[in-house]
């Protein structure tokens, strides 16, 4: 059984650099897409603070649809270009948002998040797979060590996606 192992590390560098070798360990050899999105979430969810939301909506071939996450329910169709995933997956570029009520199209699907970061995932074809969307409760919660971390544990991901392909 795999165990989540709760940081002794002092800096969020440190932090993000032990749970990518969590989540390398963990993806390692599992076939699932959906078996492997699920436990990334409840893994980053759960070792991370300050998360009300942590997930993964995947792209259909025409919108993002919601797909494993840990938090409260969310929405379930998003269309390109629309809020934070959406702009995420059209533009291909991770969105760090510090204030959510100043994004202008934010889609509150959750009306306590304040802040949100989204990784957009691509696959070694250039293809879109979808989007890692984590929301914090706490305004300016995410900043530029989130988003290198946030990243590196989307790169694990992916490189267990593209090792199935």
């Amino acid at each position: 059984m795999f165990e989540i192992k709760t940081g002794t590390t002092t800096s969020k560098s440190e932090q993000y650099a032990e749970l990518v070798e969590q989540a390398r360990g963990m993806l390692a050899g599992e076939p699932s897409l959906i078996a492997n999105a699920a436990n990334f979430s409840a893994l980053v969810f759960h070792t991370l603070p300050d998360f009300n939301w942590a997930g993964f909506y995947l792209y259909d071939g025409n919108e993002l649809v919601v797909g494993p996450f840990q938090g409260k329910p969310a929405c379930i169709r998003i269309a390109l270009g629309r809020g934070v995933c959406g702009k995420a997956a059209q533009t291909r570029e991770t969105q760090l948002v510090h204030d959510v009520n100043a994004f202008d199209g934010h889609i509150a699907c959750d009306a306590a998040s304040q802040s949100e970061i989204v990784v957009p995932l691509v696959k070694a074809d250039g293809t879109l797979l979808g989007v890692w969307d984590v929301d914090s409760p706490s305004v300016g919660r995410f900043d530029d060590e989130d988003r290198a971390g946030m990243e590196a544990l989307c790169a694990v991901f992916m490189n267990a996606v593209n090792a199935q392909s």
